[in-house]
């Protein structure tokens, strides 16, 4: 079975994508970075893009839907130029991930699940940021920002609206000596 190709992904991703292939000697393998690799130069995962994954590893398009719906980093629709995940598994829970939840809808001006009006920020629950001993959590792109406080979140809020202006921001990944990781 050939894989129809997606007409939104550029010809580089393609060839990439031939490579992770490549790779694997079960087909069904390179799911997973098939669409790690889809996601991130489109930003979400379309019905498109399930096809060609199911296609290209020879699996169905249900199957590959599960991985998608399964896995909290896909998205199955465009999101915000921010995207504010705030974890809700139990340890998070237990120490106000709701109420902070609430102060950034608040903030933001859209309920969990929504982004807001002019696109910036998306915001969502997820299951376990993995950092069960030090909640909230909230993950804003791909930094971590631990116990976080409904007072805290307020600050966060302001620092994402602030970051919207940053050409710089998101260009290096967080780490330990970089401001916005407090992990």
């Amino acid at each position: 079975m050939s894989a129809p190709t997606p007409k939104t992904l550029s010809s580089s991703a393609l060839d990439r994508a031939d490579e992770i292939q490549g790779r694997y000697p079960e087909k069904r393998s390179a799911t997973l970075p098939l669409l790690h690799l889809a996601q991130e130069e489109l930003g979400w995962i379309s019905d498109e893009i399930i096809q060609w994954v199911a296609a290209k590893t020879e699996t169905s398009p249900i199957d590959v839907l599960g991985v998608v719906t399964f896995y909290p980093m896909f998205k199955q629709g465009p999101s915000g130029r921010r995207h504010v995940r705030v974890c809700r598994t139990l340890p998070c829970a237990l120490r106000g991930a709701c109420h902070t939840m609430e102060v950034l809808e608040k903030e933001f001006g859209c309920k969990h699940g929504e982004t807001t009006a002019d696109g910036s920020v998306s915001l969502e629950y997820v299951e376990c940021l993995a950092a069960c001993g030090s909640g909230p959590v909230v993950q804003v792109d791909h930094a971590l920002y631990e116990n976080l406080t409904p007072d805290k979140a307020k600050t966060l809020a302001e620092a994402v609206r602030n970051s919207l202006a940053d050409p710089s921001y998101g260009l290096t990944p967080p780490g330990p000596d970089s401001p916005e990781w407090e992990g």
